[in-house]
C-alpha cells in the first residue's frame, strides 16, 4: 500500500472517529465547562492575553488551548462542535505525526499500524473528543521528542529546532512540564548512549532562544500585567502544590497509572501477555537497540515521573501512548489481517459508544437543559443562585451570572487563598442569609440537596422546572 493510501485511510479514520457526534455531546462539569466558559469570555471581552472566568482573572492553565477554543467559537459559534473541534483536529495531527515518525524510524507498514493502533486505543479516542488541554499537549510534547530523535539519528540537524519550537508550544499549553519532561527524557537517553559529542550539534543556544521566545513570552507579558499573583497562583498552586500535595488523595495509590494504562490502551493491551509469552518461550530478553531504547526511555520516564508526583490524574501519562503504539505495531507487524479486524471492530465499537454512551452520559453530567430553563424564566435584575453542586456549564450555556450559595460563616473559608486548592473557587459567592428579603430569585438545586434547601432557605419557593438532576425553584 502506498504512502498516499496510508495517509488517506488515517485521515478518514481520524475524521470519522474524532468528529462523529460531537455536535450532540454536551459540555460537562466540572472540567470541560471551565475551559469552554473561559474561552467564551475571552471572545466576549476581546482580551486574548489574560484568561478570565466569571469575569475574574483565571490562572489555572496557560493560554494556548484557550486560543484554540476561542478561534473555534469565532468560526463556528459558541457550541459543542466548536468546543470539540480542536481536540479532534489535534487528534488527527497526532496520528499523522505517528505515521511519519514511525515510517522514518522503521518502515511505512509499521507506521501505518502504529497510527491505527494509537487512534483506536480508548484513551486516545476519548481525549480527542474531550474539551481539555491534553490532546494539544500530546501533539506538542511528543513532536518535541520526535524532532529531537530525527535530529539525533540523521545528518539533518535542523530537526533540533523543531524540538525547541514544539517544547515551547507544549509550555504554552500546559506549563513548565512542556519542556522539563521532554528534556528529562532526552537527558536519560543521552546518558544511556553516552554520545556527549552530539551536544555540539543540538543548537543549544539558538534553540533555547526559540524555546524562551515561543514558550516564555506570554508568561512574561502576564507577569508584567498581573505581577506576582500570577506567578504565585500558576507556578505555586497549579505546578508546585500539585506536584507535592495530592489534589485528590483517594487516587494517590501505587497502582493508579497501571490501571489507567490497561483502560487507556484498550483493546490493544492484549499485546502484553503475548510479549511476555514470547520472552518466556525464548528464555531471554530481547536485545534493545537504540531506537527501541529511546522509545522505552520515553515510556518509563513519563510513567515514573507522574508516579512520583503527588497529584494523580487519569490523563497525565497520556503522552506515552505514542511510543507504546509504535512498539505494539512493530510487535504485530506480521499480523496484518489480525490488526485490521481489531481496527474494524473498534470503529463499530466507538460508533456505538458515541451514540449509546457518550451523548446520553454527557447530557446527564451537563447543566445545558437546566440553563435553557433558567434563560426562559429569568427576568431583568433577577438573582440566580446555585444550591448544592455548582455547575459551570449552566453559566456557559445560560450566559448569565449564577451565584454559589453558602452560609455566610462558610464563605471566608472557601474563598481563594495562597497555596491552597481553594484558589479554584473563583465563582461569585452569595450568602444564603442575604436572600431573606429578596423576592426576585431563581435557584438551581441538585437533587441531593433539595431536602436541605427546603429546610434551610427562608421564604416560599415554587418548583418551576426540572432537568436531569437539577431542580429550578422561584421565590414567591
Amino acid at each position: 500500500m502506498s504512502t498516499k493510501k496510508h495517509l488517506s485511510i488515517i485521515l478518514v479514520l481520524g475524521i470519522y472517529l474524532f468528529f462523529l457526534g460531537n455536535q450532540g455531546i454536551f459540555i460537562t462539569d466540572p472540567v470541560e465547562s471551565n475551559y469552554a466558559l473561559t474561552a467564551s469570555e475571552m471572545v466576549q471581552s476581546g482580551n486574548y492575553i489574560s484568561p478570565q472566568i466569571y469575569g475574574t482573572y483565571w490562572y489555572d492553565k496557560p493560554i494556548f488551548f484557550y486560543w484554540q477554543l476561542a478561534s473555534a467559537f469565532q468560526i463556528f459559534g459558541t457550541n459543542e462542535f466548536a468546543a470539540r473541534f480542536w481536540p479532534a483536529v489535534m487528534g488527527i495531527l497526532g496520528l499523522l505525526m505517528t505515521y511519519v515518525f514511525t515510517r522514518k524510524l522503521y518502515d511505512a507498514k509499521i507506521g501505518f499500524f502504529a497510527a491505527l493502533i494509537l487512534g483506536t486505543s480508548f484513551e486516545y479516542w476519548l481525549i480527542s473528543k474531550t474539551v481539555i488541554t491534553d490532546m494539544s499537549l500530546f501533539v506538542f510534547f511528543n513532536a518535541a521528542l520526535v524532532c529531537f530523535y530525527l535530529g539525533y539519528g540523521s545528518e539533518k540537524k535542523q530537526y533540533y529546532y523543531g524540538a525547541y519550537l514544539f517544547a515551547g508550544l507544549a509550555t504554552l499549553t500546559k506549563g513548565p512540564i512542556g519542556f522539563l519532561l521532554p528534556g528529562l527524557i532526552i537527558v536519560f537517553f543521552m546518558l544511556w548512549r553516552r554520545n556527549f559529542a552530539e551536544l555540539k550539534h543540538m543548537k543549544l543556544l539558538s534553540g533555547s532562544l526559540i524555546l524562551v521566545l515561543v514558550g516564555g513570552s506570554w508568561y512574561y507579558i502576564m507577569y508584567t500585567i498581573h505581577g506576582t499573583i500570577f506567578l504565585e497562583t500558576f507556578l505555586g498552586i497549579h505546578n508546585f502544590l500539585r506536584a507535592t500535595v495530592s489534589e485528590h488523595p483517594k487516587d494517590n495509590v501505587w497502582y493508579f497509572y497501571l490501571a489507567m494504562f490497561f483502560i487507556g490502551f484498550f483493546p490493544w493491551v492484549f499485546i502484553i501477555p503475548m510479549a511476555l509469552k514470547k520472552i518466556w518461550t525464548q528464555k531471554k530478553w530481547p536485545e534493545i537497540d537504540e531506537k527501541t531504547g529511546f522509545l522505552l526511555i520515553w515510556i518509563f520516564v513519563v510513567f515514573a515521573f507522574y508516579q512520583i508526583v503527588a497529584t494523580k490524574y487519569t490523563t497525565y501519562t497520556f503522552p506515552y501512548l505514542l511510543p507504546i503504539a509504535i512498539l505494539a505495531a512493530r510487535f504485530l507487524a506480521e499480523r496484518c489481517k489480525f490488526i485490521m479486524k481489531i481496527v474494524a471492530f473498534n470503529v463499530v465499537f466507538y460508533t456505538v459508544l458515541t451514540f449509546g454512551v457518550a451523548i446520553p452520559y454527557c447530557q446527564q453530567f451537563s447543566a445545558k437543559t437546566a440553563a435553557v430553563i433558567v434563560a426562559s424564566a429569568k427576568e431583568p435584575n433577577m438573582i440566580v443562585g446555585s444550591y448544592g453542586d455548582y455547575h459551570t456549564s449552566a453559566v456557559f450555556y445560560g450566559q448569565t451570572q449564577i451565584y454559589r450559595m453558602e452560609k455566610a460563616k462558610n464563605i471566608d473559608t472557601m474563598l481563594p487563598k495562597a497555596m491552597s486548592w481553594s484558589s479554584k473557587n473563583v465563582m461569585p459567592f452569595l450568602a444564603e442569609e442575604n436572600l431573606a428579603d429578596k423576592k426576585n430569585v431563581l435557584m438551581l438545586v441538585d437533587d441531593d440537596s433539595v431536602d436541605r434547601f427546603k429546610k434551610d432557605m427562608a421564604g416560599n419557593w415554587l418548583l418551576i422546572g426540572q432537568a436531569n438532576q437539577e431542580f429550578l425553584f422561584r421565590k414567591q
